[in-house]
């Protein structure tokens, strides 16, 4: 009378103390005879261990035998309050009796443990959660059995599961393991989510939970998606039903339930059965081979109509005609599954192994009023390779043709008995969709080779464009009448051109004007207005404008010395035989670029004729220029001396000259205009 909580699997199980976690009633005892395959040996672990130990373990102790029966062998006897017990206990057998006695004592749990074969290294016990590793991925073996009512859970698939749950009972209900055969689960930690779901699943509760530091799912296979009731993939002529709920209305119209109404999540009434029996189902025609993983079902979802299912079973066929009962590896019986509790609510239950077939029928057991339901399917595609081609060996050397005959006879039948065999008791890995399944090694190449080739193929193309940026740049950059550029006295100075002065006075813009525009400017407005717009070649250097000297000049500072023009007047010093280089050599006989402008008074209509010419280019200080002196100076600078007006070349796009009254210009007000009288 002292055993409590028992489930003793084929190759695992779970087995506790009467009323563990409480204190087990006095003078009770119990005895657990636990087998496995021959050849096999058993492991026991315990997940909890609290027994008096006041008496060294003479009334109260826990004691582990190799062997059943009278000649059976001590491996240990145990007893202890917080018992920690970390190493397994190894049987020399395929046989162990666990023998627990509970003498008079006043506290004290009792104990929790698991078994496994020896193959299970990594086995766990179901009290085990996912705050006891420290690993972010893991594999454990779930023994059967931990489906306890002293654990709990919170959290669903694909969300995840709180960190507090135990992880072989968060397995059975995500559907990874199955409680009556344990199994494999890999596990995967990852960051909590403020709020848990609950839900109700393979016959396990979920409840509801708190934001928790960390969560943990499960990685799978990926066979879970769902086959089409819901998504209307399957039509309604390959659902059916046993029977069909049909009444009137109120107003006298006809309702009728029909069975393509049973699709999950459909708006409307679910399929519901004319009578409430045991005989009734609804059947599902997959139109091939699927392998079937798992089912979700609910009521009618019809506030007016409390109808559900509460238990069923799973029958299957791959013709329609023969059908099969669900079973699980190792039982004798039938699979009862558990249905919903209410008619809203989602309940799913999972194939351990899963179902290969066509045909796909539910039978409901007991139900809520009426028997009504709406169901999904979840599953993939089942794909098997050929069968092997059968080939007949050579009969025996003799005339017996009722031997030779009954050989291959015999022959045919072990090879299909073989073929039947492997395609029954096959049983496909299987896992559930708790986080996205992991990508193949193609697709993660993919992931790496197509960013790297959109970086090779970017920086090619900015490359290419650049150097045609950087093409197009040295063309206009070098033009006609710019310096080559091996003929520019250094890096530096050839550079200098090309970067903007620090005044904004001094920036250079294009200009365009005419002589009668400049006549109506002021005396101090002509040398403005002549360097703010510059022709297609460079202007000369007119007026004593010093900033403009800081640009774009096309004289040539002597080499070695760096010509500072800041307080030099060119034109008021000796004329020295320096002559400059040009963007392009002028012809001998040519008018240089920069001759200064001369302007000849004695044009003008109302100057006397005789007056000298006047030079535009302003003397130092504030004294106005010599008239004479200046005009003799600049006119030897030229190449034709014997006049007094030296002809200028018209720049490109420019109009040809004019009235002289259009080509002069207006006398700076400081210079005295000499008088002639009309007798003269």
């Amino acid at each position: 009378d002292g055993c409590g909580y028992t489930l003793l699997g084929p190759e695992s199980g779970t087995l506790a103390s009467i009323n563990y976690p409480q204190t087990s009633p006095n003078s009770t005892v119990c005895e657990w005879e636990i087998r496995v395959k021959p050849g096999q040996r058993v492991q026991l672990k315990f997940g909890d261990f609290d027994i008096d130990d006041s008496d060294s373990c003479h009334s109260s102790y826990l004691r582990v035998h190799n062997g059943i029966g009278p000649n059976r062998t001590e491996i240990g006897k145990y007893c202890g309050f917080g018992f920690q017990m970390d190493r397994l206990i190894t049987s020399k057998s395929n046989e162990v009796t666990v023998q627990f006695m509970s003498g008079i004592h006043s506290s004290g749990r009792g104990f929790l443990a698991a078994y496994s074969t020896t193959d299970k290294s990594d086995l766990i016990t179901c009290l085990d959660n996912a705050s006891h590793f420290s690993e972010p991925e893991f594999n454990k073996y779930c023994p059967a059995g931990c489906v306890i009512p002293f654990a709990d859970i919170s959290g669903t698939i694909p969300h995840g599961y709180r960190d507090s749950s135990s992880l072989c009972m968060a397995g059975v209900h995500a559907g990874v393991v199955s409680n009556t055969l344990g199994g494999q689960i890999n596990v995967v930690i990852s960051k909590g989510i403020p709020y848990y779901e609950g839900s109700l699943a393979n016959n396990v509760t979920s409840k509801v939970g708190p934001l928790s530091a960390s969560l943990f799912t499960f990685k799978t296979s990926g066979c879970y998606g769902t086959l089409g009731m819901e998504s209307g993939v399957i039509p309604d002529s390959h659902i059916t039903s046993s029977s069909i709920l049909e009444w009137p209305n109120q107003t006298g119209q006809v309702n009728i339930w029909k069975p393509e109404n049973a699709r999950l999540k459909r708006i409307g009434p679910p399929w519901a059965a004319f009578i409430s029996d045991e005989h009734q189902w609804l059947q599902i025609d997959l139109n091939k081979e699927k392998k079937i993983t798992g089912i979700i079902t609910t009521g009618s979802t019809l506030a007016e109509h409390y109808y559900y299912v509460s238990a069923y079973r799973i029958l299957y066929s791959d013709d329609a005609q023969k059908w099969t009962v669900y079973r699980e590896p190792g039982m004798g019986k039938d699979k009862i599954f558990q249905g919903n509790t209410d008619l809203y609510q989602e309940v799913r239950n999972n194939f351990i192994p899963p179902i290969i077939a066509r045909f796909f029928r539910i039978n409901p057991l007991k139900w809520h009023q009426k028997i009504a339901m709406k169901v999904e399917l979840l599953g993939c595609q089942f794909s098997i390779g050929r069968a092997p081609k059968i080939t007949l060996p050579p009969p025996p050397q003799n005339n017996n043709d009722e031997k030779n005959a009954y050989f291959v006879d015999d022959f045919i039948h072990s090879v299909r008995t073989s073929l039947q065999t492997d395609k029954t008791t096959f049983t496909p890995e299987i896992k559930n969709t708790t986080v996205t399944p992991s990508v193949t090694k193609d697709v993660a190449l993919a992931a790496v080779l197509v960013p790297v080739l959109v970086m090779v193929f970017t920086t090619l193309i900015l490359i290419l464009v650049c150097a045609w940026h950087w093409r197009n740049r040295k063309k206009k950059t070098e033009g006609t009448y710019d310096l080559p550029y091996w003929d520019r006295a250094g890096w530096w100075k050839g550079m200098k051109q090309f970067f903007p002065t620090k005044s904004a006075e001094h920036e250079e813009t294009p200009v365009r004007y005419s002589s009668s525009e400049i006549s109506h400017l002021r005396p101090r407005q002509v040398p403005t207005a002549l360097q703010t717009e510059s022709a297609e070649y460079a202007q000369p250097l007119v007026g004593g404008i010093v900033g403009m000297l800081h640009q774009r000049s096309t004289f040539k500072p002597e080499e070695g010395k760096e010509a500072s023009y800041a307080d030099l007047d060119p034109y008021n010093s000796p004329i020295q035989e320096v002559y400059h280089a040009y963007a392009e050599p002028l012809p001998v006989t040519a008018p240089e670029y920069a001759t200064p402008i001369i302007m000849d008074m004695s044009s003008h209509p109302s100057t006397p004729l005789g007056a000298p010419s006047i030079s535009t280019f302003k003397a130092a200080g504030n004294q106005a220029p010599p008239l004479v002196g200046t005009c003799n100076k600049l006119l030897s600078r030229t190449d034709s001396a014997s006049s007094a007006q030296a002809l200028y070349d018209i720049p490109k796009g420019q109009p040809g000259l004019g009235s002289a009254a259009q080509l002069m210009y207006q006398v700076p007000q400081s210079m005295v205009h000499p008088t002639v009288s009309k007798g003269e």
